[in-house]
């Protein structure tokens, strides 16, 4: 199963900062709930795991991250990742970032775009569940985005920055099917009104 994704995210931080973060792949990771670096093999190439929890059950995902392109001239990052878990699924990412100027100068955007392939047990979701999933997902990746770009000193600062905030450590498989039920909800009882 294939899922496409193209999103834009405004932030409240200018290009530059937001440039930080996107071109740290090790940043990067540390915003997306549940992904961590785990092993750094060279410049371009990296080590990582996945964990997700659906109520009681646990799945740790491993895999590889390669850089494909980082040009600091278009702030456009492209990667590739794929892993597999235990149970015999497996992933595979392809995505491109990038960060384009605000309307402001101290606002920026962030664009992506990715194709996720899922094979296995996971690819049972389906593709409409799949979308709502990775959406929000992504949506608690930008927030945890912006902390940390916002953490770093803007042009005019001299101070040190703050930490920025931990992300969490595993996806919640549980708040995320919740979600949709309540969703899936809206939409049934949105039709009727």
């Amino acid at each position: 199963m294939e899922v496409k994704l193209d999103k834009r995210y405004p932030l409240e931080v200018d290009a530059e900062r937001a440039w930080q973060v996107l071109r740290d792949v090790k940043a990067v990771a540390g915003c997306m709930p549940g992904a961590e670096i785990t092993e750094q093999l060279d410049a371009t190439h990296y080590k990582g795991t996945v964990k997700v929890k659906v109520g009681p059950a646990n799945a740790a995902f491993g895999g590889d991250i390669e850089v494909k392109q980082l040009d600091e001239a278009t702030r456009r990052l492209q990667l590739f990742g794929k892993g597999a878990d235990r149970g015999g699924s497996s992933a595979s990412m392809d995505l491109t970032a990038t960060v384009e100027p605000g309307e402001t100068p101290a606002s920026s955007v962030l664009v992506g775009q990715a194709a996720v392939v899922v094979n296995g047990k996971f690819a049972q979701f389906g593709g409409r569940m799949m979308t709502q999933v990775s959406d929000m997902l992504l949506a608690q990746f930008v927030d945890n985005f912006r902390a940390a770009a916002a953490a770093l000193p803007g042009p005019e600062a001299t101070a040190a920055p703050a930490p920025a905030p931990q992300a969490a450590r595993e996806i919640n498989g549980l708040a995320i099917l919740w979600n949709l039920i309540k969703a899936w909800l809206a939409g049934l009882f949105g039709k009727r009104a």
